[in-house]
């Protein structure tokens, strides 16, 4: 298990997972970490049409994110036929991608993280980021990310729900031997993202609550 600190750990009770799933559930009720939209269901939460929310342009600059050798993320659920969704899919890897670049670049002071985040996102990602480098931890191995569905909230606003599985990766640090948690439910971690488009067609995580060791996520 590679998380030395967790998101969950700076935020995350069911009133927040409510709060961030909530207004794409068209129910009106409230949401429990045991039945969040999306995940664990067989179709995804209602959403807006998919005309409302147009497809990044390639004038956004998006920067390129490169992993060393020993670690990868792989992200399942990239594509669902609808190009604004995918659009905000593809935005939410790369967030994703831009903490652990920062990790292993041990700064959160990055262009990338900067990129494709704002506002909270970006507070709780330098604080997780941040978490890693005052031990000097960095991970190998291979982190799986499943379940990923996505939500057209309207007015430019968007949320992904997915699960990260860690069994397969570990925390490595210079200074210290190398320790290989055993797969147990704190492996898998329960995530529910806001996005908000800006004004270069990037979507950019705005918030994010988790769940270490949610159901939803355990094999």
């Amino acid at each position: 298990m590679r998380v030395p600190i967790a998101l969950a750990a700076i935020t995350v009770v069911a009133a927040a997972v409510a709060l961030l799933s909530g207004c794409d559930s068209g129910s009106g009720g409230g949401a429990s970490s045991d039945k969040i939209q999306g995940v664990g269901s067989a179709s995804a939460p209602p959403s807006t049409p998919a005309t409302a929310f147009p497809a990044p342009t390639d004038s956004a600059g998006r920067p390129t994110i490169t992993f060393p050798s020993y670690a990868k993320n792989v992200f399942e659920d990239q594509y669902t036929g609808d190009p604004a969704k995918d659009a905000v899919l593809a935005d939410n890897e790369r967030w994703v991608d831009s903490m652990d670049d920062a990790i292993f670049r041990g700064t959160a002071s990055t262009k990338e993280l900067a990129f494709y985040s704002t506002g909270r996102g970006t507070e709780l990602a330098v604080a997780y980021v941040q978490g890693y480098i005052a031990k000097g931890d960095k991970w190998a191995g291979s982190t799986r990310f499943f379940a990923r569905k996505v939500s057209l909230l309207g007015g430019d606003t968007a949320s992904v729900v997915y699960c990260s599985d860690e069994s397969q990766s570990h925390i490595t640090n210079p200074k210290k031997p190398t320790k290989h948690t055993p797969t147990s439910p704190d492996s898998y971690v329960l995530y529910n993202t806001h996005l908000t488009l800006n004004a270069q067609g990037v979507w950019q995580t705005d918030n994010v609550v988790s769940d270490r060791g949610a159901r939803q996520c355990r094999p």
